[in-house]
């Protein structure tokens, strides 16, 4: 089971958003039947399998093991990710294209960067996982408090400045090209 799987695909998008499915997906990441949902969930055996065999066939549950009863076999199944994200690409090509975005400093622009990131690391991260390897990737996530928007000023310019000087440091023609995105946006208001 991948941590995280990208869905690039609109059919299974769509399966993946159904909310009965969704369910079963989530239930999935605990290896079941169809008749151990059921009794979960409370919904019936029937209509289990049903929509067990649509998100199988998009890819999104996998065959765990086969248990035989007798003359019957129970098909034991499990999500193929613990989470699911939707690639923007799903919805329109362009979808992920900061190009098309002209305010650099803009939340649209950075939707856009958001969205070609995963695009772009979900397929790297599927052509690394078939070959039975890895992606190297590099994630820096933390938390700054600003007390003026003449510091957060400051600080993109500083930020700036530093990334520029390591870039120049570092960068090689001949090198393989890597993907350098910094960004940063308030942090939404917890809800009570």
């Amino acid at each position: 089971m991948q941590d995280v799987e990208v869905i690039e695909d609109a059919g299974a998008a769509a399966a993946a958003l159904d909310p009965v499915r969704a369910r079963l997906l989530g239930e999935l990441a605990v290896p079941a039947s169809a008749a151990g949902l059921a009794a979960r969930v409370g919904i019936p055996r029937q209509k289990v399998n049903y929509h067990l065999k649509a998100l199988e066939a998009h890819g999104l549950v996998e065959l765990a093991e086969e248990r035989r009863h007798g003359g019957i076999t129970e098909r034991v199944l499990q999500a193929s990710a613990a989470s699911y994200v939707v690639s923007p690409a799903v919805v329109s090509a362009s979808a992920a294209d900061p190009g098309a975005t002209a305010d650099h400093l803009s939340a649209g622009y950075l939707v856009a960067l958001a969205g070609r990131l995963v695009r772009e690391v979900g397929a790297l991260a599927r052509r690394a996982g078939a070959s039975g390897g890895r992606l190297p990737t590099l994630t820096i996530d933390t938390q700054i408090g600003f007390r003026s928007a003449a510091d957060r000023a400051a600080f993109a310019d500083d930020l700036t400045a530093a990334v520029l000087d390591l870039a120049a440091r570092y960068h090689h023609d001949d090198g393989r090209p890597h993907r350098l995105v910094v960004a940063a946006h308030p942090l939404p208001e917890e809800k009570p």
